[in-house]
């Protein structure tokens, strides 16, 4: 009966004429289905995406949010517009430095598209890391983001976590040297938000794995991260050819890529880091970072 007025949407008059009742008894047997929790009527907030985006960059101390309306399926390449119309508006000329970040958000918004930015200087925010999935490949992400948009791709032929020994070698090679000289002139930075570490997480390699990490609420470029936005010392850091921490928050523009509610946490993280100055998320991963911030309060 509840099924017949609530999801067919007949009346109750209908419903009591095809059952032979009266309709003050189907009237009661509907009000019985709902104090019984049978029937549970929702009445869901509308939120304006420009709204919780405002709302965001209040709350994380960030220079823009954008918590796209985007659909459940494809929502990483649906950032991509988002992202262009930030690029477009740093007008980053011939010669400006732009550094990518690597990850699935990284590549799907490479391939939705990017920008025309002829002359762009792209350099990987990494050295190569021993992955076979081509989101880890930061040399072919930087070389795939130069040719879509006009730019100049300069890549980096050395590992990002090198042996101890071999660390200062790599560094002294003078295309490896060229290329991470450009971190320390970064008009933009585009990188991805890693989820909350954790030691079965297959998307760290044996080499960088570290006790000290346990709880950590996310990195950026293998930074990881407390919730207050405290860099964690793992023996990793500080002997990466990578990005560094002081390089992205001196960037001018350093933009954050992040959805999922697994990224809660890393995104509350990466902004209090001072890693990110803005962010492209979407409307449902936003919603929750505010619930989660509240509740924080």
């Amino acid at each position: 009966m509840a099924k017949l007025h609530y999801v067919s949407a007949m009346s109750q008059v209908q419903i009591a004429k095809q059952l032979g009742l009266s309709t003050a008894t189907i009237s009661r047997l509907l009000q019985k289905a709902r104090n019984e929790g049978i029937v549970r009527i929702e009445v869901r907030d509308i939120f304006d995406p420009d709204e919780i985006g405002s709302q965001l960059a209040e709350r994380l101390g960030l220079d823009e949010v954008v918590a796209a309306d985007a659909p459940s399926t494809g929502v990483l390449s649906s950032l991509a517009p988002h992202l262009s119309r930030m690029l477009v508006e740093c007008e980053l000329g011939r010669g400006s430095v732009l550094t990518l970040g690597w990850g699935r958000t990284i590549w799907a918004v490479i391939a939705a598209g990017l920008p025309s930015m002829p002359g762009v200087v792209v350099v990987p925010s990494t050295g190569g890391m021993q992955r076979q999935a081509h989101h880890f490949h930061s040399n072919e992400l930087a070389r795939r983001a130069a040719e879509v948009s006009g730019g100049v791709p300069q890549l980096i032929h050395a590992p990002y976590l090198p042996s101890p020994d071999l660390y200062g070698s790599f560094l002294d090679e003078q295309s490896v040297h060229d290329a991470v000289a450009l971190w320390d002139r970064i008009d933009v930075a585009v990188v991805g938000i890693g989820v909350p570490y954790t030691p079965q997480n297959n998307n760290i390699e044996t080499a960088a794995r570290d006790n000290v990490l346990d709880g950590a609420a996310g990195d950026v470029v293998r930074h990881y991260f407390d919730d207050k936005g405290n860099i964690i010392d793992w023996h990793g850091e500080g002997r990466m050819i990578g990005v560094s921490c002081d390089q992205l928050r001196a960037a001018p523009v350093s933009i954050g890529l992040a959805v999922g509610a697994d990224k809660v946490r890393s995104i509350i993280g990466a902004a209090r880091s001072g890693m990110v100055t803005r962010l492209v998320t979407d409307l449902r991963t936003g919603e929750a970072v505010l619930d989660y911030l509240s509740c924080e309060s």
